[in-house]
């Protein structure tokens, strides 16, 4: 085995979140009064938590007056409207089920809300992961390396045999401000070229193609 712990982003790597968040973000600017966002504008909000988010697709983003009253509106619209169009990307569960039979270490570090995050990774999921975690009071999120080795800790593993595997720029400073290797998923919600932009060299088209690189 190259690796024994993988840790995975949960957003365009794992799931394809985005038409649940294109709809909880125009269910937000509906109620707020704002102009609705097409699906490719919300895919390229997306990676940085909520928040940033809704900073982006609500007009004046942090100035506008609106502004708290939304990101209220879209958190507690999307934790009760999560599981609609939401699913696994085609191949992930058995690449998963892979990876557990063959003795990796797995879990999910994600930007998206922690009270989302464990209910997501069990429903769809189940067992697959020994950790989950999301954004939550007290600790930095990605691109900041605290989420990973906080994962790594409740795990008892170290990071010497880990990889990180994510779709977006995000994934990629993540892991280097980590130490980590990064696999790049080209499936999500950048496309190869920004990625390649933010430095990725190594790429999956595939979960067929991801296990070729563990």
């Amino acid at each position: 085995m190259r690796y024994k712990t993988v840790i995975f982003d949960l957003d365009g790597t794992l799931l394809n979140t985005l038409d649940d968040l294109t709809d909880a973000c125009n269910y937000t600017l509906s109620q707020v009064g704002a102009p609705a966002r097409s699906s490719s504008e919300i895919r390229s909000f997306v990676g940085n938590g909520i928040a940033r988010l809704m900073e982006l697709a609500l007009p004046g983003g942090l100035d506008n007056p609106r502004y708290e009253r939304a990101l209220a509106i879209i958190r507690a619209y999307y934790y009760t409207h999560n599981q609609i169009k939401t699913a696994p990307y085609a191949g992930i569960l058995a690449l998963l089920d892979e990876l557990n039979a063959r003795g990796y270490r797995l879990a999910v570090v994600s930007n998206k809300p922690d009270s989302s995050v464990k209910p997501l990774v069990r429903d769809y999921f189940g067992e697959r992961f020994e950790v989950a975690l999301g954004d939550q009071e007290g600790i930095a999120r990605k691109p900041a390396p605290d989420l990973v080795l906080r994962a790594a800790a409740e795990m008892g593993v170290t990071l010497e045999d880990a990889v990180y595997v994510g779709d977006s720029d995000v994934d990629l400073l993540t892991a280097r401000n980590t130490g980590l290797p990064c696999i790049s998923v080209t499936w999500g919600f950048r496309d190869r070229e920004m990625l390649a932009e933010a430095g990725a060299t190594v790429y999956a088209d595939t979960p067929e193609e991801l296990l070729q690189c563990l």
